[in-house]
């Protein structure tokens, strides 16, 4: 590759911690930069420690106020400081690509006119908002850029059918050099940091929040424990835009009324630490993820490198890539269905077979082919440009 075919390229993040576009952005940022490209990643640094992983480029991590009241002002006063984060960098850039929503509408509002720098946005899902400027604010980061990804069929299908836009689709990947059964030597400080003690032991990663499908996954537990007391269901990560207060009230009501012990059966650690959760994983007898909504479910990757069988929902897009020899496909509005899928999932058998054959799809999602593909088409974009 000669320096003329070398990019400049600005990747934008709504955030610091590891959420699953924020991951997706920080592992893209290294393998572009290892492929010989400059890379800039601009996030907003909403408690000032930036990144626990620093990627291998630039960052450009920009502070953020106190969060306003309302939803609304929030998401305004975050794009406008993303906009200020853009403004005090002079580096230029070939390529401005945000991940997200808020990224999207500061850089489509900080470009000076529709031709001045190229703006590409990866949607990774779409919400659905109640507020009108949420709705607004998010359709505008979906019709303006210059070029939308998306990394699902399922997603590239939405976009096709409800928007008229021909999103082209990047994978997702796993990092296996983070990611494996290969114990390293936290597990048991871990364990008693966690107060991981019981048996058998079921993960999830993502929060309490209703895409999550939190309660069904509470409720699909509140039956494993009759079988097995001492049980324990891990609800790791949370950090959000999102509050989603009166779920989260719904959520522990539920675990009351399901004489669920909080802090023994139930274990909520919130955030954890990027150096923890490989182990995390390895603690773990199974990774339940009924969700109901995914962009792609990165954490699904980290689960299957991790050894771990897998549940997760019976739809789109888990179903692009895992097949039921693979992970226990389970209907995730029913609980007693994710229920028996948690109980099948300890059959050792059944555990060992559904490990083997799903570690073939991780040399089908790697970081760097990802990297390859966004390339491609930041160089037809730009191909296309010079062309107008």
């Amino acid at each position: 590759m000669s320096a003329s075919d070398l990019l400049r390229i600005a990747l934008l993040t709504y955030a610091t911690k590891p959420r699953g576009s924020v991951v997706h952005t920080l592992e893209v940022a290294n393998a572009l930069t290892a492929l010989g490209h400059t890379v800039g990643v601009f996030a907003l640094d909403k408690d000032g420690r930036g990144f626990e992983r620093s990627p291998q480029c630039t960052t450009h991590l920009i502070p953020t106020a106190a969060a306003p009241t309302g939803m609304d002002a929030l998401i305004q006063q975050r794009i406008q400081e993303m906009i200020s984060g853009l403004q005090s960098v002079a580096q230029e850039y070939d390529i401005y690509h945000a991940q997200d929503c808020i990224s999207a509408n500061a850089l489509l509002q900080w470009r000076e006119k529709p031709q001045s720098v190229p703006i590409i946005r990866t949607i990774h899902h779409v919400e659905d908002y109640e507020s009108p400027y949420l709705q607004q604010c998010q359709e505008r980061s979906i019709y303006e850029p210059d070029l939308c990804f998306c990394v699902s069929d399922r997603w590239q299908q939405i976009l096709k059918n409800d928007y008229k836009i021909d999103a082209p689709r990047v994978t997702n990947g796993v990092n296996l050099d983070r990611f494996s059964p290969v114990p390293s030597g936290q597990e048991a400080t871990l364990r008693n940091y966690y107060d991981l003690v019981g048996a058998p032991i079921f993960l999830t990663v993502g929060g309490i929040e209703p895409r999550k499908n939190s309660i069904r996954l509470l409720q699909a537990f509140a039956q494993v424990l009759q079988l097995y007391p001492k049980s324990q269901l891990v609800i790791a990560g949370g950090s959000t835009l999102f509050d989603y207060q009166s779920y989260r009230e719904h959520f522990f009501q539920t675990a009351q009324a399901l004489n669920i012990d909080v802090g023994r059966s139930l274990l909520l650690p919130g955030n954890i630490p990027e150096a923890d959760l490989p182990a995390l994983y390895r603690l773990a007898d199974v990774f339940c993820f009924p969700s109901l909504k995914e962009g792609w479910g990165l954490v699904t990757l980290e689960a299957i490198a991790s050894h771990l069988p897998v549940i997760t929902a019976n739809t789109y897009p888990f179903t692009e890539f895992l097949t039921p020899n693979q992970a226990l496909l389970v209907n995730p509005e029913d609980p007693e269905a994710i229920a028996q899928a948690m109980l099948t999932a300890l059959n050792p058998i059944l555990t060992q077979s559904l490990v083997q054959n799903s570690q073939s799809i991780l040399s089908q999602y790697t970081w760097q082919h990802s990297a390859q593909l966004h390339l491609n088409h930041y160089q037809q974009c730009l191909r296309r440009r010079n062309e107008n």
